[in-house]
């Protein structure tokens, strides 16, 4: 299933002038649909949460190249999630008209020590209250426009766009440290895209939704560096097992299933 990440994805490999090699990476032949070698692809168990917010990736350049690159799990899980090349030079007309679009009120999410006191907020703006039981609430939906690249690149990213400058910075805090294993931060308080996605999807009141993210990182995580050492999938580890319980009865792998 294509979604906004691989079809960035495809555009921007549609670009290059010779294949993209990640470090370290596998050169195993790898699912389209989930970026795992095929032995340990997880395609078979993606869950479809009801998501009420919505996630805007501005992603650097070769972001969407990296097997490793969380923002696509983002796109897995959160149906109206927008994904968009940055350069310094140009902006995607498209990504002027989502941020203009009354729906959503847009959220930067970047640390509020380095942006203006007066746009930081630490919360989500309150929305009216459900009218009835599974019903959407009133009023703009929360758009959490993440800046997915390093550290140096996403403050570059943060400093020159001036189209975001308009909207609140969303600075958010975790008593919680990381657990994303694939890329290592020079700070310890950094997290992964999809773990601050799962931060906004909880302030969103998508609670659901944010434990099923972190459950579906955990799996990619664990079956990434499983491929990565040659070694087999294990369907009964500790993630799985979490991922089924959020999932629910009616997720089943059988054991002739590629999950």
């Amino acid at each position: 299933m294509s979604h906004a990440v691989s079809l960035l994805r495809a555009a921007r490999l549609a670009r290059s002038a010779k294949p993209f090699l990640a470090r370290g990476g596998s050169r195993r032949e790898r699912c389209e649909g989930c970026r795992l070698p095929l032995s340990h692809c997880q395609c078979a168990l993606r869950p479809q949460p009801v998501v009420h917010a919505g996630m805007c990736l501005l992603m650097a350049d070769i972001e969407p190249l990296k097997p490793s690159n969380t923002g696509w799990l983002i796109a897995d899980l959160v149906p109206h999630t927008y994904a968009f090349g940055w350069t310094r030079t140009e902006v995607d007309p498209a990504l002027l008209a989502l941020l203009a679009d009354p729906q959503w009120q847009p959220y930067v999410v970047f640390p509020g020590e380095f942006a203006d006191a007066a746009r930081v907020v630490r919360a989500v703006a309150p929305q009216a209250e459900v009218v009835a039981a599974g019903a959407a609430p009133h009023g703009p939906r929360p758009l959490f426009v993440l800046l997915d690249a390093t550290w140096p690149e996403a403050r570059k990213m943060f400093r020159k766009s001036p189209y975001l400058d308009r909207f609140p910075v969303l600075s958010l805090h975790s008593d919680e440290a990381s657990r994303y294993r694939l890329r290592r931060s020079t700070r310890s308080d950094h997290f992964c895209t999809a773990e601050v996605a799962a931060l906004c999807l909880a302030q969103a009141g998508d609670a659901h939704a944010a434990a099923l993210l972190l459950a579906w990182l955990e799996v990619f995580t664990e079956r990434y560096l499983q491929a990565k050492n040659q070694r087999p999938v294990d369907l009964d580890s500790a993630a799985h097992q979490q991922l089924r319980a959020l999932a629910g009865a009616s997720f089943v792998c059988s054991s002739n299933d590629s999950c």
